[in-house]
């Protein structure tokens, strides 16, 4: 069938709607498979639980397209830079997740989801650059590099058993290989690849007689069911007694990492119009945006799945295979809802070995810290400035010295609530840069700066060069 294209710069790009249904179906499918490793990695860490996430990416995605007008090619997946509000307020145990205090943590990200929509207000209100003024670089980038510091201690405690190690190897190795000599797909799927080279090596050492994987769960999980469990809803919160001290601290402790997420999400915004070549900075516009994000968001953490947002990954696939009608993108939100409806493959994904996270969790955790002192190496901050080096180092000495007192938080004493370190590092960050004379960031909406926050393994901007 013939292709109806047209040119920006020298790329064709090709318009979705006449490649025909199977076409489309298999760019569907491989927008799926893009976001899928990084996607069920999130509630394998946390113990949230699988078939929900791929549920809500799912709704996520299309709820988003709704809200901007059906015209951003972005697909929305399982969030990792509030891993660190999940392991604060909900830490897995001997790698038993305490699924009663994780529907307090899912209500925090709700209330962060919903930060979204005031930030959308603001710039609908006011215009970006007035906004991105608070929020600039010397703040977000501190933020994320506290982030990855403080869940490396339970990557390492995944790989604390000598047999550990090995599948925790051989998925840093893939990961790493693939993100930097890879070609293609290849370079776009490294957490997929990663995961599925070293729960091969585990089921090898299963079979040896080295026990590594349990699949019992597996057999007895059935072939359809629905993937929404009312006990892991934060509904179920208020059906009976509740902890309202700890509820009010996964606010505190959570909300905070929303205004990294936010800057992670301009970014990708910044990208999708680099790759396609039209400006959805300017329309359908950052509040619109931002607006879908944050439901996305919050709809899916108050039904017990993860923080939501765009996919550099997916981005990647675009710059492959310049088909960038949204419609695809849709078809993959599609297929990763029915997929949400087989525990049996839910359970596949949830036998994951301790070593396999462990070792996936150590390249990422460390590339967030990374991804932040990129921000704030790409984004030039100038630390000759006193205001500026005082700002960074105020975030990180609080987030990473309170975050490993004796105490591991701020109590108040007039209330059972309590300031985790990246919560008391967060607002005083942001008080800081508010207060002290010198802001120089400038944020323009017609070509809008980059923000260098990605937290996902296909980077922004320079996925771009990964079909060179």
């Amino acid at each position: 069938m013939s292709k109806k294209k047209m040119r920006v710069g020298e790329e064709a790009i090709y318009d979705a709607s006449v490649l025909g249904t199977p076409k489309m179906l298999v760019l569907g499918l491989q927008h799926m498979f893009a976001m899928f490793g990084a996607t069920v990695l999130v509630p394998i860490i946390t113990g949230l639980d699988v078939s929900t996430t791929l549920f809500f990416a799912g709704v996520g995605t299309l709820l988003f397209h709704f809200i901007t007008g059906r015209k951003v090619p972005a697909f929305l997946g399982s969030s990792f830079a509030f891993l660190g509000g999940y392991a604060a307020i909900a830490p897995v145990i001997n790698n038993t997740p305490d699924a009663d205090k994780l529907r307090y943590a899912c209500f925090g990200v709700a209330v962060a989801g919903l930060l979204y929509l005031v930030l959308a207000i603001l710039f609908r209100t006011f215009g970006a650059g007035h906004v991105m003024k608070y929020f600039p670089p010397v703040v977000t980038g501190p933020i994320i590099i506290s982030i990855g510091l403080n869940l490396a201690p339970s990557a390492i405690n995944n790989c604390s058993d000598n047999w550990n190690w090995i599948p925790a190897l051989v998925a840093i190795v893939i990961v790493i290989c693939c993100n930097i000599f890879g070609k293609g797909m290849v370079r776009i799927i490294p957490i997929l690849l990663g995961v599925v080279g070293s729960y091969i090596v585990a089921a090898v050492m299963d079979l040896s007689g080295i026990e590594m994987i349990d699949f019992s769960s597996v057999a007895n999980a059935s072939w359809i069911g629905l993937p929404i469990h009312y006990d892991r809803t934060v509904f179920s919160l208020f059906t009976g007694g509740f902890d309202s001290g700890l509820l009010i601290t996964s606010v505190i402790t959570i909300v905070p990492i929303a205004f990294a997420t936010m800057m992670e999400h301009i970014g990708d915004i910044s990208a999708i119009s680099s790759t396609v070549g039209k400006n959805y900075i300017k329309n359908p516009g950052l509040h619109r945006t931002l607006c879908g994000d944050g439901l996305a968001t919050a709809l899916a953490s108050v039904f017990g799945a993860p923080a939501n947002t765009t996919y550099g990954e997916n981005t990647g696939v675009l710059t492959l295979t310049k088909v960038y009608d949204p419609k695809v993108i849709r078809l993959a939100a599609v297929f990763a809802g029915l997929l949400s409806f087989c525990p049996k493959f839910a359970a596949v994904i949830e036998t994951m070995p301790n070593g396999t996270i462990g070792g996936i969790s150590l390249v990422l955790y460390g590339m967030i810290s990374a991804v932040g002192i990129r921000n704030l190496v790409e984004t030039k901050v100038d630390f000759s400035k006193s205001r500026n080096v005082l700002v960074a180092a105020m975030i990180m000495v609080l987030t990473i010295g309170i975050s490993y007192s004796s105490a591991g938080c701020l109590p108040l004493s007039f209330c059972n609530v309590s300031f985790s370190g990246l919560a008391t590092g967060s607002f005083v960050g942001i008080l800081l840069n508010a207060i002290l004379p010198g802001k120089d960031y400038k944020f323009e909406e017609e070509s809008p700066n980059e923000t260098g926050v990605d937290l996902e393994m296909a980077q922004g901007k320079p996925v771009e060069e990964v079909m060179e």
